[in-house]
């Protein structure tokens, strides 16, 4: 193999590596969102929850001209 050829395999590889860990990045992000998005939603029915014993009508006349 000649220089130039070792040199682009090189450069290559070291291009698959950067390519490898911006994926794994990514992939630890989409986790992470999915992960939070689950804590919203946990929240939000557990606030539903709290709220199921209200009476009929509460919250639905607010001024919020002030």
């Amino acid at each position: 193999m000649d220089p130039t050829s070792l040199a682009a395999a090189l450069a290559g590889a070291q291009m698959s590596q950067v390519q490898m860990a911006i994926a794994a990045k990514i992939l630890r992000m989409n986790a992470d969102a999915a992960a939070s998005i689950v804590q919203v939603l946990d929240a939000a029915q557990k606030n539903i929850q709290s709220l199921a014993n209200v009476a009929a009508g509460v919250g639905q006349n607010l001024n919020i001209t002030a």
